[in-house]
């Protein structure tokens, strides 16, 4: 728009689009806020688990959290990125080799979390972090990638399906009486 125009009705502004950068230890207490409001969505809204839940709400759980995520931000071998929208952490993704025991650590990564916060769903925050994960397996020079999803999210099993990736048959048990599904995607 030239300088000398004016807005128009028809002219909408947009909020600048958020962006992935890699996470740091600085980082640690928004990664742990994110990674708890989605996971207390994800497991109340689409399980049906209770919000008041210990694993989710208690203090004891959100200072493990915490440790998990500064440990996460430490070791070498796990990368972690930050997805940024006004200066604010919106999402996270940790990644790194396959530590499950089906597939070879070698040419698979893991997609270990991928979380956004509640009300930045919709925003293509999860795409921009799924992409950081497709780029960490080209870099990496892996050939795919293993996650897993609890069974009763349907919402991430839609996300990660538009994506390519496919289940593969292996799970582990999950909260609520339910499981863990692992999926694959092949590059």
């Amino acid at each position: 728009m030239s300088p000398s125009r004016a807005l128009s009705d028809h002219d909408e502004l947009r909020p600048a689009p958020a962006h992935v950068r890699e996470a740091t230890l600085a980082d640690a207490d928004q990664l742990t806020e994110v990674h708890t409001l989605a996971r207390t969505a994800y497991y109340t809204a689409a399980g049906g688990l209770d919000p008041d839940d210990p694993s989710l709400s208690s203090p004891e759980a959100y200072a493990e959290r915490r440790a998990a995520w500064a440990k996460v931000l430490t070791l070498p071998e796990l990368f972690t990125v930050a997805a940024v929208l006004d200066s604010r952490v919106v999402g996270c993704a940790a990644m790194g080799p396959a530590a499950v025991g089906h597939v070879d650590a070698a040419h698979v990564g893991q997609l270990h979390q991928i979380h956004v916060l509640p009300d930045c769903w919709g925003r293509g925050i999860g795409g921009l972090l799924h992409d950081a994960f497709v780029a960490y397996l080209h870099r990496t020079g892996r050939t795919g990638g293993v996650l897993e999803a609890w069974e009763r999210n349907a919402r991430a099993q839609r996300f990660y399906a538009a994506r390519g990736w496919r289940p593969d048959g292996h799970s582990r048990p999950g909260p609520g009486d339910t499981r863990y599904l692992y999926f694959q995607l092949h590059r």
